[in-house]
Formats: C-alpha cells, sequence, structure tokens
C-alpha cells in the first residue's frame, strides 16, 4: 500500500522529530507519495536556504495528479463545519481529496485528517 505524506510529517521528519522509522520504512519500501500542493508548502524555505540536494530529493518522489473538484471541496467544507472542525484550510481539503481520488490513505500529524476522516471518505496511515 502506498501513503501521501502531508507536509506536516515531512516538516518533523527534516527537523528530525516525529515517527522517522516509520517514514524511513515507507521511503525504503518505496510506499511514498506526494504532490504539487504538498511541494509547493515544502519546498520554498528549502529552496531559499539552499538545500538543492534535498529540494531535487522531494520531488524526485512519485507525485500524485492533482485533479480539484471545487464542488466537491466546498462541500467537504459543509460537512467539516457541520461536525464542528473548524478552521480546516483549503490545502487540508485538497489534499484529503487527492488521496480520495487516488485511493491513497494519508499519513499527517494534523489532527483535522483525523477529525475530517471520521467524516470525509478518505483513509488515514
Amino acid at each position: 500500500m502506498s501513503v501521501l505524506v502531508d507536509s506536516s510529517v515531512w516538516i518533523q521528519y527534516l527537523r528530525g522529530a516525529g515517527d522517522d522509522d516509520r517514514v524511513d520504512w515507507l521511503i525504503d519500501e518505496g510506499m511514498i507519495f506526494t504532490n504539487e500542493l504538498i511541494l509547493a508548502e515544502l519546498l520554498p524555505p528549502l529552496i531559499v536556504r539552499k538545500k538543492s540536494r534535498l529540494v531535487s530529493l522531494l520531488r524526485d518522489i512519485p507525485k500524485l495528479s492533482l485533479r480539484i473538484d471545487w464542488l466537491e471541496i466546498e462541500r467537504s467544507q459543509c460537512v467539516c463545519i457541520k461536525k464542528g472542525i473548524n478552521r480546516v484550510g483549503i490545502p487540508d481539503l485538497i489534499i484529503a481529496q487527492n488521496a480520495k481520488q487516488h485511493h491513497v490513505p494519508v499519513l499527517s500529524y494534523d489532527r483535522h485528517f483525523v477529525l475530517m476522516a471520521k467524516h470525509l471518505d478518505f483513509a488515514l496511515y
């Protein structure tokens, strides 16, 4: 099973915090995906700090194509609001939608994903 690794996990991983063993295992097994949105969150600070090798490695991770269904994003945001899941950002909704479209679970440290997964049709890893 492949996994869409959220920027929250990458940030902790790059800092040497979080569940490094699990991420290392996913990398070693070739089971990780990213997408252009996650990279857009991760790469700018690394580019500014001239971490070109790391930028290159992250860009080499297989990417899930993004096809944003804005009506579904609106519906998902309505579900979140009705369920009291406040302040869910559009990027998180797009990542959840992307995982759902490609039938892969999301690995995230963001608590919104745990709450959203209970009401939206996507899986967590």
